[in-house]
């Protein structure tokens, strides 16, 4: 199925360099310009990313420049930003205008799983998709997808017109009980849908690594955390698509070094990484990806993703600087973990399926006991 061309990586604009609150416009310029120049044209944003700032972002340093014909644009429908049917084509002219295009190559129904897929379908939301394909203004339509694979099953069994599925998939993922990577990926070979892979590094926790866990990749033939993560991703038959959320060019240059004609990791890589796994497991770490979806309706406004990071900052890492970041920087911006007043939002967000009533009141325990 060439929905994809040649590609096989993408830029996920969730995580773009910023600068005083602001996205970095300069090296944003510049990372563009070096994705495209390597042979790269595979864009991803939500209208959500950023507060609205990476679609505007995307309008500035890539519709604006470049033909568009010469990049592939995919935007999501999010349930944040919709309550019923008549809601929905003038939210999706704003992301057309907000990007700068009269189409999109993929508009995916976003982070579909049990209760959002209800929502969705009360709204009609994929109806609407369709309607929209074929007016002309979405090339293809899909999902994102968190949840367990037998949801997935019951929507491809829905929704037969789904031409591709997003889902998380990462080294760490693949046989957790609470994400069903593995399980996922056998659903959309079963329905014939290609992949498209976000979270490859888990948000990050995939390259900053405890020392003990780094230890055990950097005994290999020198690649990074990431070039180990994706390559891992890149193995797999079905898979077409692999997102990494670069934040610097640095980590754009990185990328690229391995992604351009990626091989799959051999069986001492393959090894190695299932050593990691084994290691990160051990310390009972909040498998929380950042993606902060959790935050967006937290009457409280707990930056529950930074308050997490400090946790297992002090539990990986043991490093005290934790505490510091803890009450000086992430709850002087937002409230405390003790503030929760556990009203369940985050959790229906959570794209981790993440306990985070329960989690927000250990972080409290160990940061809140003067």
């Amino acid at each position: 199925m060439k929905l994809f061309g040649d590609q096989n990586f993408g830029f996920g604009c969730m995580r773009l360099p910023m600068k005083d609150g602001q996205v970095d416009i300069e090296q944003m310029n510049e990372m563009v310009d070096t994705f495209m120049a390597d042979g790269f044209c595979y864009f991803d944003t939500a209208h959500g990313y950023l507060g609205g700032k990476s679609e505007t972002a995307l309008k500035t340093c890539l519709t604006d420049r470049y033909p568009r014909d010469s990049y592939i644009l995919t935007d999501k429908l999010t349930n944040f930003f919709f309550k019923k049917e008549t809601d929905i084509r003038p939210l999706f002219e704003s992301q057309l205008k907000a990007c700068g295009v009269d189409y999109f190559d993929f508009y995916l129904m976003h982070a579909q799983g049990a209760e959002n897929f209800d929502y969705f379908k009360k709204a009609r939301a994929y109806e609407t998709a369709f309607e929209l394909k074929k007016e002309g203004k979405i090339r293809h339509v899909g999902i994102s997808f968190h949840d367990k694979a037998a949801v997935l099953e019951q929507i491809l069994t829905e929704y037969p017109q789904i031409e591709v599925v997003q889902i998380q998939f990462n080294y760490l993922d693949y046989d957790d009980p609470a994400v069903e990577s593995g399980k996922c990926l056998e659903v959309c070979r079963k329905h014939g849908k290609p992949v498209i892979v976000m979270e490859p590094v888990k948000g990050g926790s995939l390259v900053n690594l405890p020392e003990d866990a780094a230890a055990v990749l950097d005994a290999l033939d020198g690649g990074s955390p990431a070039s180990y993560a994706l390559r891992y991703v890149a193995g797999f038959d079905g898979i077409r698509m692999i997102l990494s959320g670069m934040s610097s060019i640095e980590q754009m240059q990185d990328n690229l070094s391995f992604m351009k004609g990626a091989k799959p990791l051999n069986d001492t890589e393959t090894e190695a990484v299932h050593k990691v796994c084994e290691i990160l497991r051990s310390k009972n770490l909040i498998p929380c990806s950042a993606c902060r979806y959790c935050t967006e309706g937290c009457p409280k406004q707990i930056s529950i993703p930074d308050l997490f990071a400090c946790m297992n900052a002090k539990t990986a890492f043991h490093d005290w600087n934790a505490d510091y970041y803890y009450h000086e920087v992430h709850t002087k911006r937002g409230g405390r973990a003790s503030d929760c007043i556990k009203c369940g939002l985050c959790e229906k967000a959570c794209s981790q399926h993440l306990p985070i009533r329960k989690l927000l009141e250990e972080v409290a325990a160990e940061f809140e006991k003067r």
